[in-house]
């Protein structure tokens, strides 16, 4: 990893800029994920990204607000924001430890309350266990109940693989299963993003493209508080991806903190 000490020691101050910090405003999947979550505290959430759009008009607005998918319908229709997507996590978030008929029907029901794009845990027991036939069986199971038109983002849980060379087989394993993102972490367990992380999946994203073509997004989730954690996962998406990642259809945040730390800052 000392590529990756290098870019951060090197590039990581020259990106903390304001431009920077608004683009990542723009990329922030605002996210509640709650035990305690309910209609009511779903609608005042919403309703604070309604409110940014009305009183910060020069900000960008984030890219999608991330729920339980019980609380797609309410998102829909209280959200006046044009272009903010609905993530749901889905399929037993975020042990991923249901039957596929489960995560399948859920999320449907989803999908059909209003979900833009739908977040999955890899099922990390099954990988493993070296079961990655079933792995990639299920990844593509629910990606054909998204579709086309609704993203599929797979969480690979990278505290939970543990070494490189697991993080980078779930990766390959999860692009070739049709995810339109990789996804660090639930920020559920005890590690989550992290940089080391981060750096395989970008390195695993750009030889990805350079076989097929196909360009895959990156979200790093979990433990993002401070707008330089931010800036550093912004500097290792465009020191290893390029400039062609830096843009809030390539290249998300999954956090709810950062947001009133950026607008503290900008």
């Amino acid at each position: 990893m000392e590529e990756l000490k290098r870019i951060i020691a090197e590039k990581a101050a020259e990106n903390d800029t304001q431009e920077v910090k608004r683009f990542l405003f723009g990329s922030i999947e605002f996210t509640t994920l709650k035990c305690t979550d309910s209609e009511q505290s779903v609608m005042a959430f919403v309703e604070r990204v309604n409110r940014w759009d009305n009183e910060m008009p020069d900000l960008p607005h984030p890219a999608t607000i991330c729920v339980y998918p019980c609380f797609a319908s309410i998102v829909s229709e209280c959200l006046d924001v044009e272009g903010v997507g609905i993530a749901c996590v889905s399929g037993s978030f975020p042990s991923s430890q249901t039957f596929l008929e489960v995560k399948i029907a859920e999320t449907a029901l989803a999908i059909k309350d209003g979900a833009t794009e739908i977040d999955m845990v890899m099922p990390v027991g099954r990988f493993l266990s070296g079961d990655e036939e079933g792995v990639t069986d299920e990844i593509r199971e629910m990606k054909a109940v998204c579709g086309d038109d609704v993203a599929l983002k797979v969480i690979l849980e990278t505290g939970c693989l543990k070494t490189p060379e697991n993080i980078r087989k779930a990766s390959f394993l999860a692009m070739n299963a049709g995810a339109d993102y990789i996804k660090t972490s639930t920020g559920k367990e005890a590690v989550s993003a992290t940089p080391e992380a981060a750096y395989v999946m970008c390195q695993c994203i750009k030889e990805y493209y350079q076989q097929t073509g196909r360009r895959v997004g990156f979200k790093p989730a979990g433990g993002i508080n401070t707008s330089m954690d931010a800036v550093i996962y912004y500097t290792i998406v465009k020191e290893v991806l390029g400039e062609e990642w830096l843009n809030n259809r390539l290249f998300r945040l999954g956090t709810s903190r950062l947001a009133d730390v950026l607008i503290s800052e900008m």
